[in-house]
């Protein structure tokens, strides 16, 4: 059995990203509240990817008994965040753009998809 907590903590730092990362996509780039919410967004990914390295990998194959493929994504997520914030600051946007829309189409669409997977926790808690 999972441990229950760690995956509320997740729940409530990735949730709330899923939300705020989309709004971000979609709006205007660059103007002070694009900044704020960016910040807040960078905040909740690091969170979040630090919290589900503490989370067993329950399905499929794991190293030491523990982390799983999906755990790939919280590295992405590890490195990619701080590597966007640098690239803003340096003013390369280019490079700011293309970490952001990986965070958010790596580990926030593609891994949270497959968390919806038979096996998995969110499959048995919305899918069953």
């Amino acid at each position: 059995m999972p441990n229950l907590t760690l995956i509320y903590a997740h729940l409530a730092t990735i949730v709330p990203a899923a939300f705020i990362g989309a709004y971000l996509l979609l709006r205007q780039k660059g103007t002070p509240g694009h900044r704020c919410l960016g910040k807040i967004y960078m905040m909740l990914m690091m969170s979040t990817a630090i919290i589900t390295l503490f989370i067993t990998a329950e399905v499929g194959p794991t190293l030491f008994d523990h982390f799983g493929f999906i755990h790939l994504f919280s590295i992405l997520v590890i490195y990619s965040v701080p590597a966007a914030y640098f690239a803003a600051r340096a003013h390369n946007i280019k490079r700011h753009k293309s970490k952001m829309l990986g965070v958010y189409l790596g580990a926030v669409l593609l891994a949270g998809a497959f968390t919806f997977a038979p096996g998995r926790l969110m499959h048995s808690w919305f899918l069953l």
